[in-house]
């Protein structure tokens, strides 16, 4: 009979047995986050607790009961999830923030915005879809984690799920919530997109950002052309362009159309007024540059695309998202808020007998600004 010493035993549990001294460094293990997250583009990095705080949790409660998020009724489900984050990914005890800019360079904003012949496109819409993008690097920092750590339980999510990426972002450090409701950076303004890692290791987590820069400055609820911001971080999505021209697949309110100016595509003038952007940074990412010339574009022409070329040129684009026909209708108002020129009504008059009553309706008004008949 083979009998094992005492001694013996204890050399093979120091063997097969984990110890204190073969648990990664975590500390450095999260500036080790930060560097690859640098690598991989993200120009910040933050790391935060799998919760939200209660008094946002209430503000958000507040905003659903005032009806202030219009048809968005997904806003309204599973806030069990969005209130408690590890539930969306099992074993989530961190979410690593992630920031990107997005502005791309050389690209004019308040120069198109005050020509009312050019369309203006929201500049994170210019190119690649971000969802796809930032996603992907979310995943490759989540594989870079587990080469170094082994297997892990980590998922990306990129606006693509219930998660209140805005208060984990605070949480992280990233920044404050200006009145505008978007976060806000001292360093690089508010023109960039957010991501989240959800990861089951226990990272040591940074300082909120409790401070808040915007203090008596008001810049953005007066600029919006519709009034939508209609508290200090409060905003009524009914009156959102930015929800109006792509979560919105209805009429737009009549009252509101000749306030939308020429924006086809989400809004930026809230962040165009903040002077926090001042500091904001050119993106470094060739997929948001823009494509076919969508930062400096006639609306007439945008208007007399095919739904074929809409298509085309929309592929791996966020304004695939309005929809051909939205899009349309979006166009139709901003080419009723245009000079009249015959270029303008002739293009409008295209489609006056559109199969879809949402773009005749819409037409309809447009060719009623410049007194012409259909």
């Amino acid at each position: 009979m083979f009998f094992i010493t005492t001694a013996l035993q204890e050399s093979i549990i120091a063997i097969f047995s984990p110890t204190a001294s073969s648990q990664p460094d975590f500390a450095q293990l999260a500036e080790d986050i930060r560097r690859w997250g640098r690598e991989l583009g993200f120009q910040a990095i933050g790391i935060t607790e799998a919760r939200i705080p209660e008094q946002d949790q209430q503000s958000f409660q507040n905003w659903l009961d005032q009806g202030l998020h219009g048809d968005l009724d997904y806003m309204e489900r599973n806030k069990d999830l969005r209130f408690s984050p590890g539930l969306l990914h099992e074993g989530t005890i961190r979410v690593i923030s992630a920031r990107m800019d997005y502005l791309p360079a050389e690209t004019e904003t308040v120069k198109v915005l005050s020509d009312s012949e050019k369309a203006y496109v929201s500049r994170y819409a210019l190119g690649r879809d971000y969802h796809k993008l930032i996603r992907k690097r979310l995943t490759q920092l989540g594989k870079q984690i587990e080469q170094a750590v082994g297997e892990h339980g980590y998922r990306a999510f990129v606006d693509s799920a219930p998660v209140m990426e805005r208060p984990l972002a605070q949480q992280a450090g990233l920044g404050w919530t200006g009145k505008h409701s978007l976060i806000i950076n001292r360093q690089a303004g508010s023109f960039f997109f957010l991501g989240e890692l959800f990861t089951n290791l226990p990272l040591p987590i940074d300082e909120p950002y409790d401070k808040n820069h915007c203090g008596r400055c008001s810049s953005c609820l007066d600029i919006c052309p519709t009034g939508a911001i209609v508290e200090p971080y409060k905003v009524d999505a009914r009156k959102c362009i930015s929800y109006l021209t792509i979560e919105n697949s209805g009429p737009i309110p009549e009252e509101l159309r000749s306030k939308i100016g020429n924006r086809v595509f989400g809004c930026d003038d809230c962040q165009l007024a903040c002077p926090w952007n001042r500091f904001a940074k050119h993106t470094q990412e060739n997929d948001f540059r823009p494509r076919h010339s969508l930062d400096n574009v006639e609306l007439a022409d945008l208007f007399l695309w095919t739904e074929e070329e809409f298509l085309n040129k929309t592929a791996g684009s966020a304004i695939r998202r309005a929809g051909f026909e939205c899009w349309l209708r979006n166009l139709a108002v901003a080419l009723g808020n245009a000079p009249t020129t015959d270029k303008i009504v002739n293009a409008l008059k295209t489609q006056a007998d559109s199969p879809s009553e949402l773009i005749r309706e819409h037409v309809l008004w447009a060719l009623q600004q410049h007194q012409a008949n259909p």
